[in-house]
C-alpha cells in the first residue's frame, strides 16, 4: 500500500508544487526518489513527530498542502495535542499517514502495535479518517484526501485484500462491496478486510452467502449503505484489527441507535479493553486476538445455529 499512495503523491506533487511530503526520518527507498525530483517539496524532520506537526501546521497555514508520514502510532498518538490544537482546531490541510496499522509491527511488541489510533482519530472534530483495504484504496484515498478541507488520517498496514478485479469506484464516505452476499454481511476495515475474504470463500462450502464490504472511511461513514445492509440482512460482523470501543463496530452501533435500527445478529471482532501484550507476526497475532478467517467463520456459524 505504500508503494501505491507513493504512487499518487508524484502525481500530486508534479501537479501542483504546493503540495508537501514530511517525514520523520522514516521511509528510506521509498522517499529517495520523491527527495531527488521534488527537493523543496519534501522534508526530513527527523525522530521529532511533535516537531513535524507543528512545522505541517505553520506550512498548511501558508497554503501548503501536508503529507506527513511515519510508522504506527508515531504520527498520531505521540504528536496528539499537536494534531488536536495546531492542525484540527485550524481546519488544516494537513493529511497523516500512518503505515502499519494494527499489528503490521506485531514483533516489536504494544509500542508498536497501533490498535487505539481510529477510535482516537475518529473521536477529533473534523477529521477525515480512511483505512484502505488494498492497494487501489490506498492510492485513490490519497488524492482525494489532498482535495478535502481539513484533516485527514490515512492508515495503511502491510497486509491486503487479494482481489482478481480490484475496481476503481472509490470515494470517500461510499462502502465497497468486495464479495457479494445474500445472507450475512461483514463490514471490515483496513488490510484485515482480506481475512473476511477468505471466510467468505470457506462459508461457501456452507452453503451460506457471505456479503464482504470495505468500509475503507469510519469517518464520514456510508450511513444509508450500512442501514440498507442491516435491514436486509440475517446478521451483521464487524471486524477491524484494533480495539472495539470506538472504533468501526462502535460507530455503527451509533448509527444504528440513532437510526432507531434494531440489529438481531451483531458481533464485533476486535480487541477487548486489555492491550495486546503477546509479541509475534501480524498473522500470528490476528489468530490470538480472534481477529482471522476461522474467526470470522465461526461466528456466522454460530448465527446459523441460533
Amino acid at each position: 500500500m505504500r508503494d501505491a499512495l507513493m504512487k499518487s503523491l508524484f502525481v500530486l506533487a508534479e501537479k501542483d508544487s504546493n503540495l508537501m511530503l514530511l517525514t520523520g526520518d522514516l521511509g528510506y527507498g521509498v522517499f529517495e526518489e520523491f527527495e531527488k525530483k521534488y527537493p523543496s517539496q519534501y522534508l526530513n524532520v527527523g525522530v521529532a513527530e511533535q516537531n513535524m506537526m507543528g512545522v505541517a501546521a505553520g506550512l498548511a497555514l501558508e497554503g501548503k498542502i501536508i503529507f506527513t508520514y511515519s510508522i504506527g502510532n508515531f504520527p498520531t498518538l505521540r504528536c496528539l495535542e499537536q494534531i488536536r490544537n495546531d492542525a484540527c482546531y485550524h481546519e488544516l490541510n494537513i493529511n497523516i499517514i500512518a503505515t502499519g496499522g494494527g499489528f503490521s509491527y506485531g514483533g516489536l511488541g504494544m509500542s508498536h502495535h497501533a490498535t487505539e489510533d481510529l477510535a482516537i482519530m475518529r473521536a477529533l472534530p473534523g477529521v477525515t479518517v480512511v483505512s484502505p483495504c488494498t492497494e487501489r484504496e490506498a492510492e485513490l484515498a490519497t488524492i482525494e484526501l489532498s482535495l478535502r478541507k481539513g484533516v485527514g488520517y490515512l492508515r495503511i498496514d502491510k497486509t491486503k485484500a487479494e482481489l482478481t478485479s480490484d475496481f476503481a469506484n472509490f470515494k470517500i464516505g461510499k462502502a465497497r462491496i468486495l464479495v457479494k452476499g445474500s445472507d450475512y454481511t461483514i463490514f471490515a476495515t483496513g488490510g484485515i478486510a482480506g481475512e473476511a475474504v477468505k471466510a467468505s470463500k470457506i462459508l461457501e462450502e456452507f452453503k451460506i452467502s457471505l456479503k464482504v464490504v470495505s468500509m475503507h472511511s469510519l469517518k464520514p461513514l456510508d450511513a444509508k449503505f450500512i442501514q440498507n445492509e442491516i435491514k436486509s440482512k440475517k446478521g451483521i460482523i464487524v471486524i477491524e484489527e484494533g480495539v472495539i470501543i470506538g472504533g468501526l463496530g462502535s460507530a455503527i452501533c451509533e448509527l444504528c441507535i440513532d437510526a432507531g435500527i434494531t440489529v438481531n445478529n451483531f458481533k464485533r471482532l476486535g480487541i477487548d479493553d486489555h492491550y495486546s501484550s503477546e509479541v509475534g507476526s501480524q498473522n500470528f497475532l490476528r489468530s490470538k486476538y480472534k481477529l482471522n478467517s476461522k474467526a470470522i467463520v465461526k461466528e456466522v456459524l454460530e448465527f446459523v445455529k441460533n
